[in-house]
Parts: structure tokens; sequence; C-alpha cells
């Protein structure tokens, strides 16, 4: 018997010693069974519930599937039974760390339906929030991806940022996570006295203390070692699997709505898209510490071009939106975030279909972690930054 025969009856089970993955054959050689293991659906290396399932040969990744919806919650189709200005709420928790650019999205779809055009003030404000949410979510995955590999100071130090900018942001909003500070036509209210100091005073210390992550992380071998050459994604692959944001940036594509499609008054500022070389993970951690430098620029352009008068437009009591249909894509911190939104012309969208960056981004895992070792896998996902909610929405 030969050992390939010898090997097809193991995976089938009716192989002498059936049951075990190894046996000796001929002349001694060690035939293997590959092996299926489940990492999930709760995993440090996620940011919620998620599994993959990975097919081994020895330590070597074969194959992986991700394994989605345990935390679907329908707010596609619950959006149908809310109107226009109540989907605001419903919508900043799919991705809850990108809560105020989920809401903007919204606004951006419902006030080109009813071609509203919304204050300039109320344009930079949200802008501003834009950016500042930007980095709230860049900065989670900064610590916690270099704690998915074993260092757990990156976390103290993003969670030390955050609290600076979450303070900044209630200030002004009332919330930490689900903002609810947009609405159609504007923002909810004004921002408080001495926002824009302070604004412009937290911008400045996080600028100071960026030089602490390149020390402490990029220039660090352990990490290197853990995140060079680990999982590449060529550019071509990238685009046919549906992959934007920091992930596609760090193939070297510059592909970032600001600056393709800009919306907003970001068409009046100058936006810089940080990219990588080699798409790998440490290109993916390169370029989302980029992004935050990028954001604080914008940040500070921002309060630089800043300007009085109201905030929002006057809306009836009952928003209708038109017969018809129009899509949305903004740049949200994890990629391109897309809404279609379709009325039948009453209050309430007949159909709301999102088009987020996670749920498009997994799509790499299995390109990305095959031929891997066990231990890379780990790497390779914390870098793809993905929030679970996201992708199951």
């Amino acid at each position: 018997m030969s050992d390939l025969d010898v090997r097809e009856q193991l995976l089938q089970g009716t192989a002498p010693g059936e049951g075990l993955a190894i046996e000796l054959v001929g002349d001694g050689d060690l035939v293997t069974a590959d092996m299926s293991l489940s990492i999930g659906p709760a995993h440090p290396a996620t940011h919620g519930v998620f599994r993959v399932v990975f097919e081994m040969d020895g330590e070597r990744i074969l194959r992986a599937k991700p394994v989605i919806g345990y935390m679907h919650r329908g707010f596609e189709k619950l959006a149908e039974y809310r109107d226009y200005r109540q989907i605001m709420a419903l919508v900043n928790r799919h991705d809850w760390l990108s809560g105020f650019s989920n809401e903007l999205g919204v606004a951006l779809a419902v006030e080109q339906m009813l071609e509203m055009e919304v204050p300039e003030r109320a344009q930079w404000i949200r802008m501003l929030m834009a950016e500042w949410n930007r980095i709230l979510n860049h900065l989670m995955f900064i610590g916690s991806f270099a704690l998915e590999l074993g260092a757990i100071t990156p976390m103290f130090y993003a969670f030390r940022e955050r609290e600076d900018i979450q303070h900044l942001m209630e200030s002004a909003t009332g919330g930490r996570l689900h903002f609810t500070y947009n609405q159609v036509g504007g923002v909810k209210i004004d921002l408080p006295r001495g926002f824009l100091a302070e604004s412009a005073r937290v911008s400045k210390l996080t600028r100071s203390r960026m030089p602490d992550y390149d020390d402490l992380v990029l220039g660090n071998e352990i990490f290197r070692g853990r995140t060079v050459d680990i999982g590449p994604l060529p550019t071509d692959v990238a685009l046919s699997l549906g992959v934007t944001g920091p992930a596609l940036h760090a193939t070297g594509l510059a592909e970032d709505s600001r600056v393709t499609e800009p919306y907003l008054k970001y068409g009046d500022i100058d936006v810089e898209v940080p990219v990588g070389r080699n798409g790998d993970a440490y290109d993916r951690f390169a370029v989302l510490l980029g992004r935050i430098r990028v954001s604080l620029d914008i940040i500070d352009q921002i309060h630089d071009h800043m300007t009085s008068g109201p905030v929002n437009q006057k809306l009836p009591k009952m928003v209708k939106a038109p017969e018809g249909a129009t899509y949305v894509r903004t740049e949200n911190p994890l990629g391109q975030l897309g809404y279609w939104l379709e009325s039948d012309g009453g209050r309430t969208p007949w159909r709301l279909k999102m088009r987020t960056p996670s749920f498009s981004n997994v799509q790499a895992i299995p390109y990305l972690v095959q031929g891997q070792l066990l231990p890379d896998a780990i790497s390779i996902l914390g870098s793809v930054f993905f929030v679970v909610g996201d992708i199951d929405r």
C-alpha cells in the first residue's frame, strides 16, 4: 500500500489504528492527517465574537474559513422601522469604535436625498469630530494589536490618549462611544465655549506622545520579528477582495474617499494618505500610526478654518425623503463605509444597505494566513483591524 493510499484511508477514518492522526508505513515514513483547529468563537485577537476554522498540516495553515454571524442584530432591517432621525442612534453601534463616523454617512445620505445644504460651520464641526473619532479608533487597535503579541504597555499608553480625547468629545456630544451628535441638516448643538482651545491643546499633547509608540512598538525587535513579512497582501488581491482602509493603504495604494471623492470640506484642506510597501502586518500597523498623525494635521487645519454661524437646519416635525435612492461613501477609520438608502416617499427608509469595511476586510483572512505558521495567525488577525459588530451588523 502506498503512502498516498494510507493517507487517504486515514482521512476517511478506515485505516488500521482508526482515530489516530499518524501511522508508520513502509520504510518508516511518518504519515500525518490534516487537523481542523477552531480559533474562537471567543478569542483575544478579535474585537467581539468571531471564529476562524484552520485546516492544519502540523503547525502550517493549509486553509482558513472565517465563521461569522454570532453577533448579527439586523441593523439594516431595523432601520426600515425607524424614521430618518431615529436611525442615527441605531447605526452608531455596528462599529462601536467609530460611532460618529457611522452617523455621518447616514446623515449625508438623507441630506443628499432631500437636496439639503448643511451650514458651513456644521460641516467643519463634523470633520473635526470625525477625525477625533478616527484617532480614538486607531489608538484602540494600536494598543490591542501590541497586547495580542504580548506587550501590555502600549495598551496603557493608548488609553491615556483615548481618555483625553473622549473627555473632549464628551464635552460637546454628551457621549463617550455612542455620540448621536449628527442629525439631518447638521449637528445637534453647537460646540461649547472653549472647545476649540481645548481641542488644540489635546492635539498638541497627542502629537508630542506619538514618538512613544515609534520607540516602544515599531522599533521593538520582537515586534518586528512577529510582523515583518508576515501576512503580506498584494494590491491586486486586496482590490479583488474589496479591502479598504489601512489594510489597503499598507499595500501601497492611496485610495481614500476624503481625497478621491471629497465630502464635507475635505476638498478645501490638505489630506495626506500614508501608505506602506509590502502590505504585511508591520506595514498595516505603521500605516495606522501614520493615519493618526494625518488626522492631527487635519484637526489643526480645521481649527484655522472654523467659521461662525448656525450648526443645523430647521426640520419639519416629520422628515420624509422623496421617492428614489442614493449611495454615499465615507472614509471610516477601518475603511470605506457605504450606505445605500432607498425611499418610497414615506417617513422611514424602504431599504437601508450598509457596505461596512470590516465585512470586506475579513475576506482577506483566508488569503493572508494560507501557508503561515499558527503563531503568525494571531499577528495577521490582529493586523486586519476589524470590529465584529461591523461584520455581522
